[in-house]
Formats: C-alpha cells, structure tokens, sequence
C-alpha cells in the first residue's frame, strides 16, 4: 500500500512539474516576443525623436534672418 502511495504521489509530482515546464516555454516565448516588440518600438521612437529635431530646428528659422526680398 505503501508502494502505491508513493508512487501516485511521483506521479502527481510528475504532472505538475510537465505543466510547469510547459508553463515555463510559454512564459519565455512570450517575453522574447515582447523583447523583439520593445526593440522595434525604440527604433521606431528614435526615428521619430530624430525627424522631431528636425522639424524644430526648421520651426526655429526666423524670418528675420532672411534678406529682403528683391523689390524693397
């Protein structure tokens, strides 16, 4: 009887430790996913920072900087 309690037990251990190894490949699958998600996302708001900088830079043109125009 002994025998058959023990080895139900390491049966049942054996189950949890599958669906904990399953849970675990899920887990890390998902947090590559994410990883590769958040790099694209830097890239892409790098990107954006750079052309922001640009279109300030061309916002902070003044006018009076310019030459006048030929018929003045």
């Amino acid at each position: 009887m002994a025998d058959y309690v023990l080895e139900q037990r390491l049966n049942e251990i054996e189950v949890r430790l599958a669906f904990i190894d399953n849970t675990v490949h899920a887990l890390d699958a998902a947090v590559a996913a994410q990883d590769r998600l958040i790099a694209d996302l830097r890239r892409e708001f790098d990107q954006l920072r750079h052309e922001l900088r640009g279109v300030k830079v061309a916002l902070e043109h003044d006018v009076r900087d310019e030459p006048p125009p030929p018929h003045y």
